[in-house]
C-alpha cells in the first residue's frame, strides 16, 4: 500500500508537547469532552518528559505533516504475570482518517508489546463510537462487556482519603 509507505511513526520529543496537547484537545472535542481537558503544556512536559515520566507518545507523520498520535503506558496483569501496554489515546486528524494510519499506529504498539514481552495491549472506547468499535473489532480486538470501569477523581479522591 503506497500511502502507508509515506507514513512514519516517531517517538515524541519534549518539543512536541504543544502538538500533543493540540491532538488531545481535538480528540476531546470529537468525544464531546473538551470541557474536561485540564492538561497544559507544563503538565505534559513534566509527566511525559520529566524526571519521573509516566507515559510515552508516538507521533504519526505523513508527507512531513504530523497527522496523529498514540499515548500509552505500562500496566500490569496479575493473572498473566506480565506487564501490558495500555493505550490511553489514539487519534488521527479527520482529513487523514480512512487511510490505514490508525491501524498502523496500533500495529506499532502491538509490535512494541511483543518486543517488551507484554501480555496484552488494551484500551477503552466510548460506547457510542460505533465506527471505532467496528474498526477495533475488525482488527481482532475483543470488547470486555463483563467489566465496568470505575473512576475516582478530583474532590472524590480527597474525600476518599479523608472520609473513606
Amino acid at each position: 500500500m503506497k500511502i502507508i509507505e509515506s507514513l512514519q511513526i516517531r517517538k515524541a520529543q519534549k518539543s512536541d508537547v504543544p502538538l500533543i496537547l493540540h491532538f488531545i484537545k481535538e480528540l476531546a472535542d470529537y468525544e464531546k469532552l473538551l470541557h474536561e481537558v485540564t492538561a497544559t503544556v507544563e503538565l505534559l512536559e513534566k509527566n511525559l518528559f520529566g524526571e519521573k515520566s509516566v507515559a510515552e507518545v508516538v507521533i504519526a507523520s505523513f508527507e512531513n505533516k504530523d497527522v496523529g498520535f498514540a499515548l500509552y503506558f505500562h500496566n500490569f496483569s496479575t493473572f498473566v504475570g506480565k506487564p501490558g501496554i495500555y493505550l490511553e489515546d489514539l487519534y488521527v486528524s479527520p482529513e487523514y482518517r480512512g487511510k490505514g494510519f490508525g491501524k498502523f499506529l496500533l500495529k506499532y504498539l502491538a509490535n512494541l508489546a511483543i518486543e517488551r514481552d507484554c501480555g496484552r495491549l488494551e484500551w477503552q472506547v466510548l460506547d457510542w463510537n460505533e465506527s471505532a468499535i467496528r474498526f477495533y473489532k475488525s482488527l481482532g480486538a475483543k470488547p470486555l462487556d463483563e467489566w465496568t470501569v470505575f473512576r475516582v477523581k478530583g474532590e472524590d479522591l480527597v474525600k476518599l482519603v479523608n472520609d473513606g
